[in-house]
């Protein structure tokens, strides 16, 4: 306490003689030069540490500097640093530019702050106004201006753009399009009128534009929408013919594989059970000849599972002519006229007759086909055959045969010669034959009515996913045409004309 007490005196004693400087300016040479000899005298006690008897202490250290001279008035000036250690200068300097550096930022952040707050107040002005323009316009308080009339130009001039197009789509009459097209005509000399007198009647106008386009988009629907055929029940005959054909589905591959390209295949029909599902898939030996196995099936899905409900083995049948009818297969004998008539249940032979005059051997085959001589058929009234004669010069003949007996009932000769079409069903009594027209599309191009006699030209398009029909069976049970094409089970819809 007492060494604290003589430091405190030190200072005192050093502002003192500080201030006696200060003094002894005014108090001439002589008076400085006392007071220099007298501060020389004290420096060296105020400067160096002592005891508390005033001697030196034996280690003395230095705890100031202090530097001092005489200026050209005889004044003493001297520097006194005191060192404080304890006071932390460098982080009150690092806290200044902190304090700086944040001070701008957020003036910075104040000025967007203030940027901001005068945009949404435009902002909000310009949504005031455009409101107040809705609700004018909401009540009709305001005109239109020269845009509304020339956007109004444009879409009646879409509109009869639209109708000229819409007339050469239409078939039959035209007469509602043709009154469209007149007030379409009547609305622009309105336009015209309204722009250069009012202009406070262009909702009246957007209300006929909106009227006919919604016309003209039912006149587009009713030009391009296809009706759905009528419904006939499977069996009856009441339509007036076939009318066109759908799409193809392929099935699958026959079930001997790839290389079986020709035989024949379908549903077999039961007049007095229409309900019941078989299915027959005959392919012929790889030469397209012989043949020698078919199988049955008891349901479509067995036959897309391979699932067959038997496989039977005949000796020999020659052509991809058969066909299957309550449960019995007919197809044309190896290397004669005969026709053949085999239980497959039993899988026995029933019957064998001879075809009179029928030209055998590949003689009259279809064209692309051969050794299709003798063409079995079935449609809603029961089993047909087509084939061709010498005397008929190699026109088809169409025979109507009792499927018990295997007797002809009736023949039909016709003019269509038999090598220039690529296969022929029957269908309600009325043969249609086929061409075709290139790889993918074939042609069934011609008909005979066997209950009138009279035979013409039709053009009823199938697409094809394989080059070659070897051949086509119609099944009245689901009204399908059954298509054996290069070794795949392929079947289209039919529809007919009401």
């Amino acid at each position: 306490m007492k060494r604290e007490q003589a430091e405190k005196m030190k200072h005192t004693l050093v502002a003192v003689l500080f201030l006696m400087q200060g003094m002894s300016a005014v108090g001439g040479t002589t008076a400085a030069a006392g007071a220099t000899a007298h501060l020389s005298t004290m420096l060296p006690y105020l400067t160096q540490p002592r005891n508390m008897n005033g001697e030196l202490s034996s280690s003395p250290k230095l705890f100031a500097n202090v530097s001092g001279s005489v200026n050209d008035e005889g004044t003493c000036q001297c520097s006194v640093y005191l060192p404080d250690t304890t006071f932390p200068v460098e982080k009150v300097e690092q806290l200044e530019i902190i304090t700086t550096t944040l001070s701008q930022k957020f003036e910075a952040e104040l000025s967007k702050v203030r940027e901001y707050s005068k945009k949404i107040e435009l902002y909000q002005q310009q949504l005031l106004n455009l409101t107040i323009r809705v609700q004018q316009v909401e009540t009709g308080g305001i005109s239109y201006t020269e845009l509304d009339f020339q956007l109004l130009k444009v879409e009646i001039s879409d509109l009869e753009r639209l109708v000229t197009q819409l007339k050469p789509s239409l078939v039959g009459s035209s007469a509602i399009v043709e009154q469209i097209y007149l007030e379409i005509t009547n609305l622009t000399i309105l336009v015209s009128e309204l722009e250069s007198l009012d202009k406070n009647n262009v909702l009246a106008i957007r209300r006929q534009i909106v009227s006919l386009q919604n016309r003209l988009k039912e006149c587009e629907e009713n030009a391009t929408k296809i009706p759905s055929p009528p419904y006939f029940p499977p069996g009856t005959c009441i339509h007036r013919g076939l009318m066109n054909v759908s799409q193809p589905y392929v099935a699958k591959l026959n079930w001997r594989g790839f290389s079986y390209k020709y035989g024949s295949w379908g549903r077999d029909y039961y007049p007095s059970n229409p309900e019941k599902e078989v299915y027959w898939v005959a392919p012929l030996n790889t030469e397209g000849r012989y043949l020698e196995y078919f199988r049955i099936y008891r349901s479509f899905d067995d036959l897309l599972l391979f699932k067959s409900m038997y496989e039977r083995r005949i000796t020999y049948g020659e052509g991809s002519g058969a066909a299957l009818y309550k449960n019995h297969l007919y197809y044309h004998a190896y290397g004669s006229r005969y026709m053949v008539k085999h239980d497959i249940t039993t899988n026995t032979q029933v019957l064998k007759k001879e075809l009179p005059g029928a030209a055998v051997g590949n003689r009259f085959s279809y064209a692309g086909v051969a050794w299709q001589d003798i063409d079995f058929a079935v449609d809603e009234s029961g089993l047909w055959v087509i084939y061709s004669t010498e005397n008929n010069v190699g026109n088809i003949v169409i025979s109507k045969l009792n499927e018990t007996t295997l007797d002809v009932l009736n023949t039909w000769q016709t003019r269509q010669y038999k090598p220039s079409v690529s296969n022929a069903f029957l269908l309600c009594g009325v043969l249609y034959a086929t061409r075709p027209l290139n790889t993918k599309k074939e042609e069934i191009f011609y008909m005979y009515d066997t209950s009138t006699g009279q035979e013409g030209r039709i053009s009823i398009i199938m697409d094809k996913k394989l080059d070659t029909i070897q051949s086509i069976d119609y099944s009245p049970t689901d009204q399908k045409l059954y298509v054996y094409s290069d070794g795949y089970l392929v079947r289209y819809d039919v529809t007919f004309q009401a």
